[in-house]
């Protein structure tokens, strides 16, 4: 794994994988290796699905912080300080309007991927959306390709 990806996070980012790492490693691997011994602790494992399941989440728990632990070693931290800045950038703020349907004007923080969170309005620079506008400006009109076809996005505000 030596060309691993960068992955882009804020600082608050950053600070919520190391926090999910250590409730993986402090707790949820002490909480499998519990149940694994209760587990085998009801004999016969060739038909025994408690230690199936344990099994199959611990599998899990350490897949994940092999996940996250290579995600933490390969940050990037985008800065917050976006101030007097005129182009669409990771870390910014940003108010566009879908022009081909006429809809309302909605606001999205551009973000990594491993921050993304819609409901949030926090899209990643990897979306249709978010590439399209990075490194735009105010007033631009931009093409976006989704599923439904073929939408134009007008940059309203850019903070």
């Amino acid at each position: 794994m030596a060309d691993e990806k960068e992955v882009l996070v804020t600082k608050a980012g950053l600070a919520k994988l190391k926090e999910e790492l250590t409730e993986y490693k402090e707790v949820r691997r002490k909480e499998v290796a519990q149940r694994l011994k209760e587990a085998i602790a009801y004999g016969d494992l060739s038909e025994n699905s408690e230690y199936e399941e344990a099994k199959n989440e611990q599998a899990f728990v350490e897949g994940r912080i092999v996940e996250l632990e290579s995600m933490i070693k390969n940050a990037k931290i985008i800065t917050d300080d976006k101030s007097g800045q005129d182009t669409v950038q990771i870390g910014t703020t940003v108010t566009v309007q879908n022009i081909t349907e006429n809809d309302d004007p909605e606001t999205y923080t551009i973000v990594g991927s491993t921050e993304a969170d819609p409901i949030e309005y926090k899209i990643s620079n990897e979306s249709p959306i978010g590439s399209a506008i990075l490194g735009k400006t105010k007033n631009d009109i931009v093409k976006v390709k989704v599923p439904a076809g073929v939408f134009e996005y007008k940059i309203l505000k850019i903070k």
